[in-house]
């Protein structure tokens, strides 16, 4: 029996604008879903009480008592409370852990279309200059795949720098660059904008994102999607930079003799700086 969020990814494109806007919102809130009575969800997702009704019985439930039942059911039988001590004893939450870092893994990497992907290494390689626009928790994740596509290539940038805004940079950025957007869920409203307003100047995008963000993802040319599932609270990034290695590894491979030579430049600036330790 298919669970609420693959429910609603698989009707989402069929669903109308307001209940895609329940939908959104149960994306971007799953953990907390369980606490929500409708008339609250209704009031947070900006619709009527009657639109989550008929949201939830296109789905399948009987009544949204029906799917509440169902994610506590779920969360008894594998997902502990992030108050629960008894989890953190012995190795029960490592072991969990475990078993959910694996399954992000697997199901990121199954769901890569070799030829998609192979598409994306081309275009990391052959753009003018790369863009990574990464806020709030896509942030880390953009940082460190500039750190690493650096190492391949010239003329990678993030976006937005601390406390500046995004038109002064957008203005200039055309089909020839490639921007990747790394935007995770409880991301701020204007990536959807963005998004749009990149896709107006014909500019390329790569987009990280989990796989339930179904109103952004039709935005990019090529979506990659990682899980950011966790046992507990916090959602897991292992996921995102396991596929920020990938991509960065990929690209240095696409051009490796010029990929090599530049990593050597790099190394003996290191030295000349005295900037590493030497171990």
């Amino acid at each position: 029996m298919k669970q609420l969020d693959e429910r609603l990814r698989q009707h989402y494109g069929q669903l109308s604008p307001q209940e895609q806007r329940i939908a959104n919102f149960v994306f971007d809130h799953f953990d907390d879903l369980i606490s929500y009575n409708s008339a609250e969800l209704a009031h947070l997702s900006g619709v009527s009480k009657a639109t989550v009704s008929r949201l939830f019985k296109r789905l399948g439930y009987e009544k949204y008592k029906d799917m509440r039942d169902e994610l506590r059911t779920l969360r008894q039988s594998g997902m502990p409370l992030t108050d629960n001590r008894d989890a953190v004893q012995g190795n029960t939450l490592l072991s969990r852990h475990y078993k959910q870092e694996m399954a992000n893994l697997t199901q990121w990497i199954n769901s890569i279309d070799p030829q998609r992907f192979s598409d994306i290494i081309a275009a990391l390689g052959q753009a003018r200059r790369i863009f990574i626009i990464g806020m709030r928790n896509g942030w880390p994740v953009a940082l460190h795949l500039r750190q690493q596509l650096l190492q391949a290539r010239a003329q990678v940038h993030i976006l937005p720098q601390p406390g500046q805004t995004l038109g002064e940079e957008l203005v200039d950025i055309s089909a020839d660059d490639l921007v990747v957007a790394v935007a995770f869920r409880r991301r701020p409203r204007i990536i959807k904008s963005l998004l749009l307003q990149l896709q107006q100047q014909a500019v390329p995008v790569v987009l990280l994102c989990e796989p339930q963000a179904q109103s952004i993802i039709p935005l990019a040319r090529w979506p990659l999607c990682t899980p950011l599932d966790s046992v507990s609270a916090f959602d897991s990034y292992s996921a995102a930079m396991s596929l920020v290695n990938l991509l960065a590894n990929a690209l240095l491979h696409e051009g490796l003799a010029q990929g090599r030579q530049r990593i050597h430049a790099i190394a003996d600036l290191y030295q000349q700086l005295d900037e590493l330790e030497q171990r």
